[in-house]
């Protein structure tokens, strides 16, 4: 099976789509690895380009070396190479914005050689920022020209390095804020059908213009806005009605879906409608960190009554320095007095925590969280008090009491739901 068949059994009228794992914590790594073997299915994880690039981005990892880890982990869990797609996210001049286009471009075709030189078979091809001296906003014709540059680079990484290629694109200049909005969200606009014709229109002009005729027949995906959005405490839940002009548009559209940003929060029917209305792949990620950090937090919880003081992990309070240190990646988003900048560190749907994660001291603090509770086992009633869902699981003997697949469970119960809308379940 590969994306083009799940994607020609959805447009042959199947239930069928696939959800992409935007994270690079091991833990939500291993949870969705967990439960595409639940699921039988295989995994789709990508990163974005401020996550990985060339520079090793937020992660410190490049392309080749983002690839290395999430295999290392299929390894250990036992899970088939050949069963784990990798995909990059919003690549393009993204990470350098403020730099002039032609820099900016040229910086993003290194990016892409690198994406794809390293066995990254699905690429959203996202040229849709203005860059130092662009207008704002980019015109559709731009935005196609740019990502047909891109493109090319792309398939001659390919041919180079395996012989052909089988990379699979995405377009599209409606991209949500990854991450969520920075601001309460009081009005989102459902792309129109003549907006995606067009912006389609464009790339397919561009790209046959620039030789590229055999790649658009790989392109599998237009990011659109269906109505979808969180915030730091509301979401934005799916509307069919409101989507319904944009839903039929694309059946007119031969070999194509919509790829859904930012559909995180969302409910377990709104999943299986957005696949329903041919908004095949569905992205998430903050979801997935913020379920993490969810069982993480009652973890820490239940450590306070196990633990003496001078030996447990602190765990909250070390995230919550670490973000306090360094706040680049949450003080432009979370703004009012000092009380709701300290909820929304740690209870924003848009999770900006997730930036810390990978930090050596809260490493260690997750570690060290694990290894206490590993060693002084978890009462029930505390596990019923803190973790309900994994308590009643235990109980029903559907769990293993393992601290580390406590923490697993929770992030599967938002994948879960994901699979069901896009496996025909």
């Amino acid at each position: 099976m590969t994306l083009q068949d799940i994607i020609a059994a959805h447009r042959q009228g199947q239930q069928k789509g696939i959800y992409s794992v935007c994270s690079s914590h091991p833990l939500v790594i291993e949870a969705a690895i967990l439960q595409a073997q639940n699921d039988n299915a295989p995994v789709l994880i990508e990163s974005t380009s401020n996550q990985v690039n060339q520079y090793g981005g937020y992660t410190g990892m490049q392309p080749a070396d983002f690839r290395d880890y999430v295999y290392g982990i299929g390894e250990k869990l036992g899970f088939p190479r050949e069963q784990i797609w990798l995909g990059g996210d919003h690549l393009g001049p993204n990470c350098w914005q403020n730099e002039p286009a032609e820099q900016a471009m040229s910086k993003s075709k290194v990016l892409i050689e690198a994406y794809v030189a390293a066995g990254f078979r699905k690429i959203h091809l996202d040229a849709s920022m203005s860059c130092a001296g662009d207008p704002v906003p980019l015109s559709d014709e731009t935005v196609a020209r740019r990502a047909a540059e891109l493109c090319r680079v792309a398939e001659q990484t390919a041919l180079k390095c395996f012989g052909a290629s089988e990379v699979t694109y995405v377009i599209g200049t409606e991209v949500p804020v990854p991450g969520g909005e920075s601001d309460t969200i009081e009005a989102l606009q459902v792309t129109s059908p003549e907006a995606a014709r067009y912006t389609l229109e464009c790339h397919k002009t561009l790209f046959q213009q620039a030789g590229l005729s055999d790649a658009w027949e790989r392109v599998i995906g237009l990011v659109v806005q269906p109505g979808v959005e969180f915030d730091h405490t509301t979401v934005v839940n799916y509307k069919p009605d409101s989507a319904q002009a944009l839903s039929q548009f694309i059946e007119t559209v031969p070999n194509i879906v919509y790829e859904a940003h930012s559909t995180d929060y969302q409910t377990p029917l709104a999943y299986k409608a957005l696949v329903r209305d041919h908004f095949a792949i569905l992205k998430v990620g903050p979801q997935l960190t913020f379920a993490m950090r969810e069982a993480l937090f009652g973890l820490a919880a239940i450590e306070e009554h196990c633990v003496s003081e001078t030996k447990r992990s602190n765990i909250r309070q070390v995230v919550d320095s670490l973000m306090l240190a360094n706040p680049d990646h949450w003080q432009k988003y979370y703004t009012g007095d000092a009380q709701q900048q300290a909820f929304s560190r740690r209870f924003s749907y848009s999770d900006r925590i997730r930036y810390y994660w990978n930090q050596s001291e809260a490493v260690e603090a997750i570690d060290h969280l694990l290894l206490n509770l590993e060693e002084t086992g978890i009462p029930q009633p505390l596990l019923s008090q803190y973790l309900p869902g994994q308590y009643q699981a235990i109980r029903d003997g559907r769990l293993n009491p393992d601290v580390r697949t406590l923490v697993h469970w929770h992030i599967q119960q938002v994948l879960g739901d994901y699979g069901e809308a896009c496996h025909g379940q």
